[in-house]
C-alpha cells in the first residue's frame, strides 16, 4: 500500500449504494416504455459506471440528441420512483465513512451519475457534508477517462500518490490507472472480483468495512 494516502475517492453506485439491481431494471423499463430494444440484464449491468450518454451508445448504438434526452428523462423518472434510504447503503458503509473521517481522511466521490442525480441522493441520505469534493459524468468526462480524478486532484491540491480510488467496476480501476492513482476494487458490486483482477488493484474488498484495515496499514498521518 502506498504511504501518505490523504484522500479516499469513492465510486457511488455499486460501491457505496446497493443500487445496481435497480439501475438495471430502470434501464430496461426506460427502453421498454420508449419502444426501444430492451437490453439483457447482464449487458445493462456491464455499463454501470459509465455516464448516461456513453451508456446509451453502448446499449443502443448512436442515437439522436432528442432520443438521448427522451431516454435520459424516462430513466430518471423511473429510477427516482424508488425512495432510497441509508438502509440501501452496503453493510458497513456508514461506519466506514464515519471512521475514515474521524481518522482525518478527506473523502470524495467520482461517479457516472449526473449532478442532479448525485445531489438528490446525497440530500435524501443526509450525506452532503461527508464528501469534500464530488465529480459527476455530466460535468466532466465519463469513466474510464481520467479527467474526473485529475479534477479532484487539482481541487484537493494533492498528488496522485496521496489519493486512492475505490470502485466496483473496471471503469473505476482503469480511470485510476490512467490518472496514476492507486486503485482498490470491491467484489460485491457490478463487475465482480474476476473482472477487476487484471487491473491490478492494491486489493479487492469483500466487504466495505474492510477498507478501514487496509487504510490503517498504509500508515496515514494527518
Amino acid at each position: 500500500m502506498p504511504e501518505a494516502i490523504r484522500m479516499v475517492v469513492f465510486d457511488w453506485d455499486g460501491t457505496l449504494l446497493d443500487s445496481t439491481g435497480h439501475i438495471v431494471e430502470s434501464l430496461q423499463l426506460a427502453a421498454e416504455r420508449l419502444g426501444w430494444p430492451v437490453p439483457e440484464a447482464e449487458k445493462a449491468r456491464d455499463i454501470i459506471g459509465l455516464g448516461m450518454q456513453e451508456s446509451i451508445v453502448a446499449l443502443f448504438g448512436e442515437r439522436s440528441e432528442a432520443d438521448v434526452r427522451s431516454y435520459r428523462a424516462t430513466y430518471s423518472e423511473i429510477f427516482f420512483t424508488r425512495p432510497y434510504t441509508r438502509v440501501d447503503l452496503f453493510p458497513g458503509v456508514e461506519r466506514m465513512l464515519e471512521v475514515l473521517g474521524a481518522r482525518g481522511y478527506r473523502l470524495a466521490v467520482a461517479t457516472g451519475k449526473s449532478r442532479p442525480g448525485l445531489d438528490r441522493v446525497l440530500k435524501v441520505l443526509d450525506l452532503q457534508g461527508v464528501f469534500e469534493i464530488t465529480r459527476c459524468a455530466d460535468e466532466t468526462r465519463s469513466k474510464p477517462d481520467p479527467k474526473m480524478l485529475l479534477e479532484i486532484q487539482v481541487a484537493s491540491r494533492l498528488a496522485a500518490r496521496e489519493m486512492v480510488m475505490v470502485g466496483d467496476t473496471t471503469y473505476d480501476l482503469e480511470m485510476a490507472k490512467r490518472a496514476s492513482v492507486p486503485g482498490i476494487g470491491v467484489a460485491y458490486g457490478a463487475h465482480g472480483r474476476e473482472r477487476l483482477i487484471p487491473y491490478q488493484p492494491l486489493t479487492i474488498l469483500e466487504r466495505a468495512i474492510e477498507l478501514l484495515d487496509v487504510m490503517e496499514s498504509c500508515g496515514h498521518h494527518v
